[in-house]
């Protein structure tokens, strides 16, 4: 995917300037496809050259004038085309995992905070999915059209980053140092040596 095609996607659901979507691009697109501020106006600038955006020059009490963007027929076409195209189904790559596999050769407690670093992050991620979900979608079974696409896309990313939390909880409990067991010399509690 391109950030054309991410940027489409915002701008089919509302037009608007290069600052006000990469603020939308931050809390929802962005999730799954980053992109700087920068990127997004210079790519804009490219949509626009390409004939898939159209925009208007909205002028603004006290501060500079805004460009408007919207999506033109032809960028929905592109759209279109994009959506009909197979997507890459290639594995991801995670280094963590390759970290995770090599553990016998390195500090498995330095390992293990940076997994518990991992999981951390997207425990926090997965809460701030679920407070999304709560505020913006209370009664997923009556969603329909864009506001039904929305909510199954943010449930992919509850549904990943709880596997992912689940996952490094799995894998810290497993790297854990094993208790001690008690040694038949070690002295009991009342000072006796056990043989």
């Amino acid at each position: 995917m391109a950030l054309e095609h991410a940027l489409l996607v915002s701008l089919t659901e509302r037009a608007g300037s290069g600052y006000e979507l990469a603020r939308r691009f931050d809390k929802s697109i962005g999730y799954f496809w980053s992109a700087t501020h920068q990127q997004i106006y210079r790519v804009l600038k490219r949509m626009e050259e390409s004939g898939w955006l159209n925009s208007e020059s909205v002028t603004q009490e006290g501060r500079p004038d805004k460009k408007v963007y919207a999506v033109s027929a032809a960028g929905r076409a592109e759209l279109a085309r994009w959506i009909a195209e197979p997507s890459d189904t290639s594995t991801p790559r995670n280094e963590l995992a390759v970290k995770i596999r090599a553990a016998a050769y390195g500090d498995i407690g330095a390992l293990r905070t940076e997994v518990a670093r991992h999981r951390d992050e997207h425990a926090q991620r997965l809460e701030v999915y679920r407070l999304i979900e709560k505020r913006d979608f209370p009664a997923p079974d009556q969603l329909s059209g864009t506001a039904l696409h929305q909510y199954l896309v943010l449930r992919a990313g509850v549904r990943v980053e709880a596997g992912f939390v689940e996952w490094c909880d799995e894998v810290l409990h497993a790297l854990h140092p094993p208790a001690t067991a008690p040694r038949a010399d070690r002295p009991t509690e009342k000072g006796e040596t056990r043989r």
